[in-house]
């Protein structure tokens, strides 16, 4: 029996512009295990948030997923109707808090109201049993009963996260992925999101999390694995431990060096900015799409797009210098 809950292979998102098409994610793979917490990072503008719709196959026009595979939990979602994705995988296998999750309830709506709307999609259930089910879902998770009742203008900035990660996971899909859920929060409402996302597992609603951020110092808090994307490529992967301490990537070690980390020898070297800035993806380098920013770029990376490659049981790096 296979230990993936999510396969994507090849996959290639493309936005259809009247200025040009945008490659957001091209020819991307990503495997996403049983059991283990995956944090993607990366600039803003280099495709996460787009890759995470597409491996949902939350796509509209002006996207289109041009070429790929996405199987979740054995099931290819890639070929399947709208429809059918709806009933059958969201939420129930896999489910998204997207990047504007603070703004994702209605207003009108009480809590307990657009629960109820969320569950009977999906199973036929009575107005007692979801209020049962809601209960203990927000017991389990340390919310308090009475936000059930309020509207969204009633909560915080931190307990409406909290409750919009609750309520996707109501169903207990395997699959959880969560897209820059720290970003607007303080760092103490931070840390209780990150425990939530940490109890979920720990009573074991979903089994991963797929964790999307540019911020680094998050992912220390709480990734098992580290997936790192750059002009819609994944350019290294592998353990956290592994390509935090040493980066094969020249764009990694720049991610890493532009974070302040409790390390003496990090305080003491300061910040260090990555040259230059993102390119247009409609229109991006040839070759490796970071060699305009990179300090080690040879003639071969203008010219030739590096394989993403694995160098080491499971660490993956697209860069021409391992092989130099």
């Amino acid at each position: 029996m296979s230990t993936l809950l999510l396969e994507a292979e090849r996959v290639k998102s493309y936005y259809h512009t009247r200025e040009g098409t945008v490659k957001a994610v091209d020819d991307v793979s990503l495997d996403v295990e049983n059991g283990i917490i995956l944090g993607l990072a990366g600039e803003s503008g280099c495709g996460k948030s787009t890759l995470m719709n597409t491996l949902m196959m939350k796509i509209r026009p002006p996207l289109y997923l041009v070429d790929g595979e996405i199987i979740v939990d054995g099931e290819r979602i890639s070929k399947m109707e709208r429809k059918e994705i709806k009933k059958k995988i969201w939420g129930v296998k896999i489910s998204l808090v997207p990047q504007s999750a603070l703004n994702a309830l209605m207003p009108t709506k009480r809590i307990i109201d657009f629960i109820r709307d969320v569950v009977k999609f999906h199973v036929d259930v009575s107005d007692g049993e979801i209020v049962s089910m809601a209960r203990k879902r927000f017991e389990e998770l340390n919310l308090p009963e009475d936000s059930l009742y309020l509207y969204p203008h009633e909560l915080s900035g931190g307990m409406k996260q909290r409750a919009v990660i609750a309520i996707s996971t109501l169903l207990n899909p395997k699959l959880l992925i969560v897209d820059e859920p720290t970003s607007a929060l303080d760092v103490s409402t931070q840390k209780r999101v990150l425990k939530l996302l940490l109890d979920l597992k720990k009573f074991k609603i979903i089994d991963s999390i797929v964790f999307v951020t540019h911020d680094i110092a998050v992912l220390r808090q709480i990734a098992d694995r580290l997936v790192i994307m750059y002009a819609g490529k994944i350019v290294e992967s592998g353990t956290l431990e592994d390509v935090l301490s040493n980066p094969k990537h020249p764009y990694t070690a720049g991610l890493i060096h532009a974070v302040i980390t409790p390390e003496p020898e990090i305080r003491k070297r300061g910040l260090v900015s990555i040259p230059g800035e993102p390119p247009n993806l409609i229109n991006p380098p040839s070759g490796c799409r970071f060699h305009p920013r990179c300090l080690h770029a040879m003639p071969i990376c203008k010219k030739v797009v590096p394989e993403l490659v694995d160098i080491s049981n499971g660490r993956k790096v697209s860069c021409h210098l391992v092989k130099a």
